[in-house]
């Protein structure tokens, strides 16, 4: 059991870690022209195909694989004293571990094939960069459902077994709550369970890691 929770402290970490990463990368390094012509929007795209590839594979494809030892982690924690819970809560983690990596897949795959088309059709290949964002966006972006019902479930389960300290617990109650609401198409709702992300993935990796140590 020590192994497996120090793996997943570290997991979680790592998803803090590269929370922190995004919100950087978009604040300070991404220049996107919105309001420039499409000619220009491509040519962007394409010279900074690597960066943007990287940052999608960091955001979702790297994210989803912490994301499923977390979830494997916590099943293992919980499923003791908050089984039926935990198994609820496992279910909802892993279709959101697949949601996410299949977002960074999609976005990747479709950056390529967008800069394949830009210099026959720009006009349609901007067309399918706005399709391929809408995709990726309503799979794992653009709301936050069902990692929301995930951290509201492992919440609920931490606080009826009392594996966690109670203020984590009711904190994990409102960050996925406030991802329930993102079915609402509110900026500040996506930007709030990010933010929140943050804290509760370092607390919670925090406290497998402390508890890991306790083991031995």
């Amino acid at each position: 059991m020590g192994s497996i929770q120090k793996y997943a402290g570290c997991a979680a970490i790592g998803q803090a870690v590269i929370y922190i990463t995004a919100f950087i990368f978009f604040g300070a390094f991404w220049h996107y022209p919105v309001n420039a012509d499409n000619v220009q929007k491509l040519v962007f795209l394409s010279d900074n195909q690597l960066s943007i590839s990287l940052i999608y594979f960091t955001m979702y494809v790297l994210f989803g694989l912490f994301l499923s030892v977390l979830v494997l982690g916590l099943h293992h924690r919980l499923k003791s004293e908050a089984s039926t819970l935990s198994q609820m809560a496992a279910i909802f983690g892993i279709i959101w571990v697949g949601l996410v990596i299949a977002s960074g897949m999609i976005a990747n795959i479709g950056l390529g094939a967008v800069i394949d088309l830009s210099d026959k059709n720009p006009e349609q290949a901007i067309s399918l960069w706005i399709t391929i964002n809408t995709i990726v966006e309503g799979l794992g972006g653009g709301n936050e459902i069902v990692g929301g019902l995930w951290v509201l479930l492992v919440s609920v389960a931490g606080l009826k077994s009392n594996e966690f300290p109670k203020w984590l617990n009711s904190f994990g109650l409102f960050i996925g709550g406030v991802g329930v609401l993102t079915l609402y198409p509110a900026d500040i709702l996506t930007e709030i369970f990010g933010l929140g992300q943050i804290l509760w993935f370092s607390w919670l990796g925090v406290n497998f890691l402390t508890s890991s140590q306790s083991d031995y």
